[in-house]
């Protein structure tokens, strides 16, 4: 009986020796911020970043999503990121360019001809140059992501020619440089924060508003507007941010690792983008709104007098470049 008693003890002991000597995983939660629902291209790009990334760090780092501005604002949501109170983002260039004015220039109206023109753009040294522009302001860039072409909606009218759209007042974002385009075509530009975007539309203190077909379409924008202009009067890119707090704590292969996660995020915004301009219109119409085509030529002429006011901003030689490039 004792020889079994002590076989036993010596079992037990083993077995908490190999327990205590197994490496015990720790998982890092961190906290994902982007002011749209989980099934639009922000959700798209947040999910294809975590499963990437926990793949890869084979779930040393899970990704907590919080969609629909719970934490806030795009604005504040920087502002986390800086602090360190939130470690990852997804946000448009409207909030970024308050942080880093050079990123305003991708959005001047009507600077890029096509999806594949912003893209190679994006790709290039030129855009890859723009996020290493980032860490001066307490921010890392991963990677550019994409919203697509941004078009025109409103409860008051059809707007097919830049005489249409005076005297209309449209929410923009928190963005000077789309509120001088709009200003300059008669516009009355309502700057505001995207959670306040739908009560002021239902209150009618604003007409309507403007956004990529991926925004339009993922927030049922036809249950709050009836006329869509496919104006495509601005390219919105999306950003990739993460807290320097967080990232400069990372060894250089978990750096890779996030930028590699950034890398599938961008892919998976832009393949929803592409699928949403297949079938974002003809849902749109079934739902009830008006969809027109615009004189895309007029409104380009339209703002050109604004130009010179882009060129003084972030240089001709700049602005032509991206203007160019083939």
């Amino acid at each position: 009986m004792q020889g079994k008693h002590l076989f036993k003890c010596l079992m037990a002991a083993s077995l908490v020796s190999a327990m205590m000597a197994a490496p015990v995983l720790a998982q890092t939660t961190l906290k994902m911020a982007y002011a749209l629902s989980e099934n639009s291209h922000y959700g798209a790009g947040a999910a294809a970043f975590s499963t990437s990334l926990e793949n890869s760090t084979k779930g040393a780092f899970k990704v907590q999503q919080f969609a629909n501005s719970a934490l806030g604002g795009e604005r504040e949501v920087i502002e986390g990121l800086q602090l360190g109170t939130i470690d990852l983002a997804i946000v448009s260039t409207g909030a970024s360019l308050n942080f880093v004015p050079q990123t305003g220039v991708f959005d001047v109206p009507f600077l890029f001809r096509d999806l594949a023109h912003a893209r190679k753009v994006l790709d290039s040294k030129l855009g890859q140059d723009m996020l290493a522009e980032f860490p001066k302001r307490g921010l890392i860039a991963l990677a550019w992501g994409e919203q697509g072409f941004r078009h025109l909606t409103n409860n008051v009218r059809p707007v097919a020619v830049p005489a249409d759209i005076k005297g209309l007042k449209i929410r923009t974002t928190e963005n000077p440089i789309h509120i001088a385009a709009f200003r300059e075509l008669g516009v009355l530009a309502t700057p505001m924060a995207w959670p306040e975007v739908a009560t002021a539309l239902q209150q009618g203190t604003i007409d309507g508003q403007e956004n990529p077909l991926s925004v339009i379409v993922s927030v049922k924008m036809w249950q709050m507007q009836k006329y869509l202009s496919l104006t495509a009067h601005v390219y919105g890119p999306a950003l990739v941010l993460m807290s320097p707090a967080v990232y400069d704590g990372l060894s250089d292969a978990d750096k890779a690792h996030f930028k590699d996660a950034a890398h599938a995020s961008a892919l998976a915004m832009r393949k929803f983008v592409d699928n949403v301009e297949q079938s974002g219109i003809a849902e749109l119409k079934a739902q009830g709104m008006q969809v027109n085509i615009v004189d895309h030529a007029a409104f380009v002429k339209a703002v050109e007098p604004i130009y010179p006011q882009y060129y003084k901003q972030f240089g001709k030689e700049l602005v032509e470049a991206i203007r160019n490039t083939q």
